[in-house]
């Protein structure tokens, strides 16, 4: 971990290249199976679909969105579906994937903190999932995003790597962060985690924040928690030293059934 002196604005600019050029990797890959998607193939996995159920009919903003698979398998599901993301090839993907599967989601281009700037509706559910929360300092500022997009009785649900995970290195085999938002932490990354070989290398910079931490910021926003999951597992093969179960899930070697490797969240906005 590096302790950083730069500006928020050249962390973002940086993440932002970062994941311009993991997109063009991510797009062609195995991992999004891009092209199952556009054979008719759900790509949701048990922990999203079972927590929201039904979504016919509602609106729904999803944060942070990559290139839009799961934002598109919502929208398929019935769902009104507005994506957001900061990296304008993803975007460009995303809004293409829509045409070519015949959907009418929507995709904005924009940091979300600066969300404000490109729209005024509000949603009957915001979602997020895996990978998110650590590329944002301030998650109070997160926090008002979301009940800002959220309508009076609306819907929040994130599914998110475990925090206990982000405190490890690469491999495994120490404990190199703290659980707390104390720094910014500051990587060397090659690679991607659909391909490792990949020639491509980039500067990160993100933050680890605590369950506490996570918590508090929705409260203080007016969100009622209403459900809280922890999972020992994980449905990606996206870290190293990963092996698995037979079926759906992941687990670091070595570790597992002991590692809490996911955690969801499920919140409702106050009506106030």
């Amino acid at each position: 971990m590096i302790s950083g002196q730069i500006s928020e604005e050249n962390y973002f600019d940086a993440n932002r290249k970062s994941w311009d050029a993991r997109t063009a990797i991510h797009e062609k890959s195995k991992f999004y199976d891009l092209e199952g998607f556009l054979g008719g193939k759900n790509l949701l996995n048990s922990i999203k679909l079972e927590a929201l159920g039904d979504v016919q009919g509602k609106s729904l903003l999803h944060l942070q969105c990559h290139f839009g698979l799961d934002s598109l398998c919502w929208s398929r599901l019935g769902a009104k579906v507005t994506g957001v993301d900061f990296s304008e090839k993803a975007i460009t993907i995303a809004r293409d994937v829509n045409v070519r599967a015949s959907l009418d989601a929507r995709f904005i281009c924009a940091n979300i903190y600066d969300l404000r700037d490109h729209l005024s509706e509000t949603f009957d559910i915001v979602f997020t999932s895996y990978g998110v929360i650590g590329w944002l300092p301030d998650l109070d500022r997160w926090a008002s995003i979301v009940s800002r997009y959220l309508k009076p009785g609306g819907t929040f649900y994130m599914a998110e790597f475990h925090q206990v995970v982000w405190m490890f290195d690469d491999e495994f085999t120490r404990i190199d962060y703290s659980y707390f938002n104390k720094d910014v932490i500051t990587t060397e990354q090659n690679g991607t985690y659909t391909d490792r070989d990949a020639v491509i290398s980039s500067t990160e910079y993100g933050w680890n924040h605590s369950i506490a931490e996570v918590f508090g910021s929705l409260h203080s926003h007016g969100l009622e928690i209403l459900a809280i999951e922890e999972f020992d597992y994980s449905p990606y093969n996206c870290f190293l030293n990963m092996v698995s179960d037979g079926k759906s899930g992941y687990y670091i070697k070595g570790f597992e059934g002991k590692l809490p490797m996911v955690y969801s969240v499920k919140a409702v906005k106050g009506e106030g």
